[in-house]
């Protein structure tokens, strides 16, 4: 049943990214909206009616096997053996982030300053650390999992913060796709756990969204940062006003 189950949630994500409804998918059945509905939520596919959908979507069943199997084995987070050998090569990592982004060779090579034949050797290295799978005709394959995130102090996240915030916060943020807002009060830990459990689901819906827009050309998206943090805190110029604790 398990492994039925991930068939069917398979199935789900590849309708999502290819923006295909249950309307259009019984429309295409002959079926009722409905019926579809039914069939979903109680996961009760004969294999004909997946061959069905399938062929709609012009994929194998096999092809939703190959993404449960690949699913189940990628992780997500990096080693920080792995994120170290990300931030010692600036040129690794701008194309490690781009393929994480589920960009194509040709796409990194037309905006970036790379030869065809550097990019592929960088794609190779990146096979070499486990973090994509260099295919044919050198396709790229991601071995994260869709909830992939840096390590909380990581590597990363430290090469974040020495290099790159004063420059992602050198803006005034009122600009079309651009907002900040800081808010700041007293909050108890219970409120502060709700909260974070809030950016949470930012966070996983943020995700859910770079998946789902996959589907649209390069052209139509756009590389986008969302940082969201919160924590007890006060400035120091505030603390060197504060009484000491005796």
């Amino acid at each position: 049943m398990a492994q039925a189950t991930a068939l069917v949630n398979a199935l789900k994500n590849v309708l999502k990214a290819r923006g295909v409804t249950y309307a259009h998918l019984a429309k295409g059945l002959g079926l009722s909206e409905a019926s579809i509905k039914r069939v979903f939520a109680a996961k009760s596919f004969t294999l004909g009616r997946f061959d069905q959908i399938c062929t709609l979507l012009g994929i194998e069943i096999s092809d939703l096997a190959r993404m449960v199997s690949h699913e189940a084995a990628t992780p997500s987070q990096l080693t920080p053996d792995q994120e170290n050998q990300l931030v010692s090569d600036a040129r690794l990592l701008l194309v490690a982030v781009h393929t994480l982004n589920h960009w194509s060779l040709e796409e990194i090579v037309k905006a970036y300053t790379f030869s065809k034949t550097e990019c592929i050797r960088m794609l190779a290295r990146l096979d070499k650390l486990g973090i994509i799978d260099l295919l044919p005709n050198n396709k790229i394959r991601v071995r994260v999992a869709p909830n992939f995130t840096w390590l909380p102090g990581g590597p990363i996240q430290q090469y974040f913060r020495a290099q790159l915030q004063n420059d992602f916060f050198r803006s005034r943020f009122d600009q079309s796709g651009e907002k900040m807002t800081m808010v700041s009060g007293m909050l108890s830990r219970a409120s502060n756990a709700i909260i974070q459990n809030h950016m949470r689901r930012l966070s996983a819906e943020f995700s859910e969204l770079h998946h789902q827009d996959l589907s649209l050309p390069l052209s139509e998206r756009l590389g986008t940062s969302l940082i969201v943090a919160v924590r007890p805190w006060t400035p120091e110029s505030f603390k060197n006003f504060q009484r000491s604790e005796n």
